[in-house]
Order: structure tokens, then C-alpha cells, then sequence
């Protein structure tokens, strides 16, 4: 049995929530996990009745209770929040979800042998299907990652990378779902232009890049990929041409530049 608790009330705390009450074989079962959030007393409702989690308004009291924490909440109060801990904590696993706060960050602020987790997930934990990024701390045991694995595979799928590369990586994995979006919405604005319904349109655009994706899993190459769909001097080759010279490639690499770098900086401010 694992007590967990969740300092945030948000999205993110609620597909974790979400995801271990409904896995089977879960260790962590509704009854052993305590929600805390001081401002948003409506919201730990929800979450209750819901979920039938356990909820405060006092998380602070609860830490030495607890054998795991998962701080989901933004960049900007993890020092605040490592403050308090660090007074409170005797080798629990202290476990992150904000962007730009790596272990190191988290090893300087706790007790010396704190073991600490870094795991970047997506807005797709709500269903299950994020592909999160994580990167462990010195002192995870092997224990402690039977832990993570069991919250990572309750919201999808992971892949453990180094400090660096989850910081090189979250606008890939993290923030790229908003990109694809604006693809997206895109599309359907076209489609509509040409007098279908709103509904019509994202149903075509979903069609689609749920076989293109399918695709991809069976092993196609997005170039052979592309050369299927647009044949030399065709009418897809053309409006490839104004992608290419829109510089659409070029955008995609400078948003991703753009955003990591935001995201690392989340965790030099404070």
C-alpha cells in the first residue's frame, strides 16, 4: 500500500487520479490517496465525489503521512513548496510535474538524499494516452521506480531520458499537441471554406490523420510517406511548394527552439 499525495488540484492531478483508480493491479487505490489544494475548495470536491479520493485544504499536515509526493502545480510556486517540504519530508519520493523543474533544482531545495522525479507528461493523460518524458533523481531506488513506472503507465506511455534531453525534449513530447492543434484548426477553417459544416470538417480532418498516423506505426518513413501522396509536377507537389516556401519546417524547429526555452527558464526564475 502506497500513500500518495497530490499538492495541485488541476487537469494534470486529475488524469493521475484518474488513470491509478481505474488501473487494475494498481497499488495506489482511491482510499490511499489525499488531494490537497488551500484555494479551490469546489474543485477537491469535484474531485472527491468523483474519484472518492480523500481531500484537504491543509496538505502541509499530511506529508509525513504520506509515502510519495506529486507537486502539480505551476513553476512559479515550487519554491514556496520545497520550503515547506523540506521541513516536513523523511525520504519520501518527492515527484514533479511543472515545466523547468529538473531533480537538480529540486536536490538543492530538499533534504540531502531526498529522492526526486522529474515527469514531463501531455494534456492526452486525461485519456490515457500521454506520451510523458521523465528523468529520475540520484537517490531513486528501485522501489521508488516501481512507483513512477506505475504513475507513468496510468496515463499512457513514458520514456526515461536524461535531465538535459526531458529539458531539449518537452516542446516535442510537452507542448508540440498545441502545434498539431493549430495544424489542425487550420485544416478545418479550409475545409469549411469550401461550404461543408463545422462538424463535416473535423470529422474529415480527424479521418485523416488518424489513418496517416497508422501509417507511421506500421512502419512507413514520413519521406516515402510523402512521396506516396505527392507525385512530381502534381497538384499535392504544389502545395508542398508553399510550405516550403513559407519555411513551415524552419517555424516548426524555431517553436520548439522558442519554447524550451521558456520552459527552462521556469526554473532558473525561481
Amino acid at each position: 500500500m502506497t500513500k500518495l499525495l497530490i499538492i495541485g488540484a488541476g487537469r494534470m492531478a486529475e488524469a493521475v487520479i484518474s488513470g491509478l483508480v481505474n488501473k487494475k493491479n494498481s497499488t495506489i487505490q482511491c482510499d490511499d490517496i489525499m488531494v490537497g489544494n488551500k484555494s479551490d475548495k469546489e474543485r477537491l470536491h469535484y474531485l472527491k465525489n468523483t474519484y472518492s479520493v480523500k481531500i484537504t485544504t491543509d496538505w502541509e499536515t499530511e506529508i509525513v503521512h504520506s509515502d510519495v509526493l506529486l507537486i502539480a502545480s505551476p513553476p512559479e510556486t515550487h519554491e514556496t513548496m520545497a520550503s515547506i517540504i523540506k521541513d516536513k519530508i523523511s525520504g519520501q519520493l518527492v515527484i514533479t510535474v511543472a515545466a523547468g523543474i529538473d531533480p537538480s533544482y529540486l536536490e538543492k531545495r530538499l533534504v540531502p538524499g531526498t529522492p526526486v522525479c522529474w515527469i514531463m507528461p501531455n494534456t492526452a493523460a486525461q485519456l490515457g494516452q500521454s506520451m510523458s518524458i521523465y528523468t529520475c533523481g540520484q537517490n531513486v531506488s528501485s522501489e521508488h521506480r516501481t512507483i513512477i513506472d506505475m504513475i507513468l503507465s496510468s496515463i499512457g506511455e513514458a520514456e526515461e531520458l536524461s535531465e538535459q534531453q526531458v529539458h531539449d525534449l518537452t516542446a516535442i513530447t510537452g507542448s508540440a499537441p498545441a502545434f498539431f492543434y493549430t495544424f489542425v484548426q487550420a485544416l478545418e477553417t479550409a475545409a469549411q471554406d469550401y461550404g461543408i459544416s463545422k462538424g463535416q470538417a473535423r470529422n474529415l480532418v480527424i479521418k485523416m490523420v488518424r489513418g496517416s498516423v497508422t501509417m507511421l506505426e506500421n512502419g512507413g518513413e514520413p519521406e516515402e510517406l510523402i512521396a506516396q501522396v505527392a507525385s512530381p509536377g502534381g497538384s499535392t507537389a504544389k502545395g508542398l511548394e508553399v510550405l516550403e516556401e513559407s519555411h513551415f519546417k524552419r517555424i516548426l524547429l524555431e517553436s520548439v527552439k522558442a519554447t524550451n526555452k521558456h520552459a527552462r527558464s521556469q526554473g532558473d526564475k525561481v
